[in-house]
């Protein structure tokens, strides 16, 4: 006897229905990871939104029976799906969130997920009220070396943790810059934007220390000292040292820059009284004390599959990195926020390479020294002897915010 389903449901042996908002620019990436798994049958592709044109990618073709939409509440509407992935400036992440929760999807949101403690309150309750799941896109959270990392600094490997710290120096040309009308601002129309180091592309640093000091000695940031540099007039900072308190008394230092002279590709030092290990996070390298070197530990969870499992057996299967684990960081981010415009360093302290306006590529005499200083002595820029260093702000948070 064969039994019939109602009408609109779905089989449970389908795959689930996938819709990307933001398919151009970031969202390439995002189209190459689904390819592949739409080609496997593991998910659905059914809809691209973008307010551009979603242009043709090779690698990352639209599926036929995939519709593309230049206005996301349409698709929402119109192909029903059931995981929406988000990857649209971070202002309008809780909106967009929100519009795909009230049509019953569970979400994978692009990082930071939101810009303010309200904001992040605010799509908790949402998510809650309509029984929905949020995995942000912290995807280095989902490595097998950052694993290994605080199981050392939690069975004693590493003696007893003193600090912990990170480090990182890219590079970022004029052309950066104009990649979007929201890129170097600190707000736009109004809404906060904060597209600097600390909150776009080196947020990995702060939320893997924030990660590893969760697992090391719970606690929540308690004060914040920043300091915050830019060496074009942008609104956000492009060079930045920054020490976490946390009620347990801990420190994290974070020291990062867009403007290096030799490429680091990221760090987080965890200092113990045996030694310091280090984790060079994008690569999944691995030091422990006592180590000649670093080593790949293979293994990463990706955040989607996560996700769809996670969606078949929430019991069994934990998020990677669920909205709940970024509090702390957006509690972070509301203190770049609120903190003064970042110090323009002129040209006796930079030097230039490349065509102005296009590749032009500026750096800080002497950046990676002052960076791999202030990780190895959790110390700020301005406790160093840096002639440009400026009076760190201050900032004390509220006891409400989530270790995460």
């Amino acid at each position: 006897m064969t039994s019939e389903l109602p009408a609109g449901a779905r089989s449970t042996d389908e795959p689930p229905r996938v819709a990307l908002i933001g398919a151009s620019g970031h969202g390439l990436w995002h189209r190459r990871q689904l390819a592949p798994l739409h080609q496997a049958g593991v998910l659905r592709l059914v809809g691209l939104a973008d307010v551009r044109p979603v242009e043709p990618a090779p690698e990352a073709p639209v599926p036929d029976g995939a519709a593309v939409f230049t206005d996301h509440r349409q698709m929402l509407a119109q192909v029903r799906p059931e995981v929406v992935i988000i990857c649209t400036p971070p202002y309008t992440h809780l909106p967009i969130a929100l519009d795909a929760l009230t049509a019953g999807a569970d979400l994978l949101l692009e990082k930071p997920p939101v810009l303010s403690l309200d904001e992040h309150r605010r799509l908790a309750a949402a998510l809650a009220g309509h029984g929905r799941v949020c995995q942000v896109g912290f995807q280095a959270l989902g490595s097998a070396a950052l694993a290994e990392l605080t199981a050392a600094a939690t069975d004693g490997r590493l003696g007893t943790v003193t600090g912990i710290s990170t480090v990182a120096a890219w590079r970022r040309d004029d052309a950066y810059y104009r990649r979007s009308p929201w890129a170097g601002r600190r707000s736009v129309h109004g809404q906060p934007s904060l597209d600097g180091a600390l909150a776009n592309p080196l947020a990995h640093a702060t939320m893997q220390c924030l990660a590893v000091a969760a697992a090391v000695e719970p606690g929540a940031p308690m004060l914040v000292e920043l300091e915050r540099y830019r060496v074009r007039p942008i609104e956000v900072d492009d060079t930045a040292s920054m020490r976490i308190t946390l009620d347990s008394g801990l420190a994290i230092v974070v020291a990062v820059t867009l403007a290096g002279e030799e490429f680091i590709a990221g760090e987080v030092l965890v200092h113990g009284t045996a030694g310091t290990a280090v984790l060079e996070y994008p690569t999944d390298r691995l030091r422990l004390p006592g180590e000649p070197q670093l080593t790949v530990v293979p293994g990463r969870v990706g955040l989607l599959e996560n996700l769809l499992a996670h969606r078949r057996d929430p019991a069994g299967v934990a998020l990677v990195a669920p909205l709940a684990r970024t509090e702390a960081f957006t509690a972070l981010l509301e203190v770049v926020q609120a903190a003064p415009e970042p110090c323009l360093l002129g040209a006796d302290r930079t030097a230039s390479t490349g065509t102005v306006g296009a590749d032009r590529v500026l750096t800080i005499d002497g950046i990676n020294a002052i960076v791999r200083r202030s990780a190895a002595e959790l110390a700020l820029f301005s406790e160093q002897e840096v002639p440009w260093a400026v009076r760190p702000h201050r900032a004390w948070l509220g006891q409400e915010v989530a270790a995460g």
